[in-house]
């Protein structure tokens, strides 16, 4: 197994990148526990039942403004930086980089695609590496126009509601096709979603994998409803910019930068965020014209507050702030793969029948504080393990893979 292409050796990580994506992580935790609980499903009937209901109230509003769509676009941004590095590494090195990317991408793609069916319907790798597939084109692109572009894929979902609005739903050409397609389980059908009547138990594996097999298209019609592939593209795009001009690298240089990127976030993102979380409790969605409230507040909130959090850390790492947190988060980053299918293992043990079984027994005031101490564990293991290890387990099978190189894994 021999190659001109080499993985990127440690010394040439950039500690503020596995730092950010060690503290995404635990976003994305946050935010999928919503699901793996079972708590996104119940009908409000179910969750006013609960004892700690006005708490969970309070909880879940804060997520939406706080959690909701802003880790994923902060690992959107990570994955266009990645790729930059890895096509201007191969690039200066005289490799075919195209070759590497596409072929880490592919590896990926099966990742998810397992990950998905077979554990998981909510994954997120096997989007990324399909969308991901498309950077290559843009990897020319001037930079004023990459940040044209990235501001236009991210008001464009604004237009695209509009014309729902306009078309009263008829617009939705895609989702139409997987609402059929998602149909699979007669007794899980789109109805059963919308109506919120039911309870998910998963009591044996094959529960699971009936389940994964619907979900998988119902996952596609979200992101095609929601306009989520354009939102991604943007961060991906926004991140090939960061990424070739090698921002990330000279921080200290950028630091006035990076005050007016948190400060704006933040000004803009958190008001945008209550407004958020209060139409998102209405019930309006497109196409209702009062749905479009949601789209305009969505966009004010989740960009802005995902790049203030990444400045926040990029500065942390700039003034020497929190650096026993950030050091102890980095090794999380490193094996961002293993640690993302970690917490699906988790949460499926956790709260499907197949496990424990306690989805749908409470809500945000049981399921985030379970979310933390998840995290804390993962924070505990990645350390423990890189003392020993020199990649992830899954990161060290994706490496060989995409480099057709054996990689020693223990030190």
């Amino acid at each position: 197994m021999t190659t001109k292409a080499t993985p990127i050796l440690q010394q040439e990580r950039a500690d503020v990148l596995d730092g950010l994506r060690g503290f995404a992580l635990l976003g994305i935790l946050l935010a999928n526990s919503a699901v793996f609980s079972l708590y996104a499903f119940q009908s409000p009937n179910s969750l006013k039942s609960y004892s700690t209901a006005s708490a969970d109230r309070i909880l879940f509003f804060l997520s939406h403004v706080l959690v909701e769509g802003k880790f994923y676009s902060i690992f959107s941004l990570l994955f266009g930086i990645g790729f930059s590095i890895i096509f201007l590494r191969s690039k200066n090195k005289g490799k075919n980089g195209l070759l590497v990317f596409y072929r880490r991408l592919f590896i990926l793609l099966l990742f998810g695609l397992c990950h998905s069916l077979l554990l998981w319907d909510g994954d997120i790798l096997f989007f990324y590496a399909l969308a991901g597939m498309l950077l290559p084109l843009f990897r020319n692109t001037g930079n004023k126009t990459l940040l044209w572009l990235v501001i236009i894929l991210l008001v464009s979902p604004i237009a695209f509601d509009v014309l729902k609005i306009i078309s009263n739903g008829k617009w939705n050409i895609a989702t139409s096709f997987l609402v059929k397609a998602m149909a699979i389980d007669k007794e899980i059908g789109i109805d059963g979603l919308y109506a919120g009547n039911w309870l998910i138990t998963h009591d044996t594996y094959t529960d699971i994998l009936k389940w994964s097999q619907s979900g998988f298209w119902w996952s596609w019609y979200l992101r095609l409803d929601s306009n989520r592939i354009v939102k991604v593209f943007a961060m991906f795009l926004l991140g090939l910019y960061v990424g070739r001009n090698e921002l990330y690298l000279h921080l200290s240089t950028y630091k006035t930068l990076l005050e007016r990127v948190r400060k704006l976030g933040f000004m803009i993102g958190l008001p945008a965020g209550i407004a958020f979380a209060w139409f998102a409790s209405d019930k309006k969605s497109i196409p209702q014209p009062a749905g479009i409230w949601d789209t305009i507040t969505y966009f004010l909130n989740v960009a802005p507050l995902a790049l203030a959090y990444a400045a926040t850390i990029a500065l942390w790492y700039v003034n020497g702030k929190f650096q026993k947190t950030l050091s102890l988060l980095q090794p999380v980053g490193r094996m961002a793969l293993t640690n993302y299918i970690m917490q699906s293992v988790m949460g499926v043990t956790i709260y499907y029948g197949i496990g424990f079984g306690l989805g749908g027994k409470f809500g945000p005031a049981g399921y985030m504080p379970i979310a933390i101490i998840l995290f804390i564990f993962q924070v505990v293991f990645s350390n423990w393990w890189f003392t020993y290890f020199n990649y992830g387990p899954l990161e060290w099978i994706w490496r060989q893979l995409t480099y057709w190189k054996r990689l020693t894994l223990k030190k």
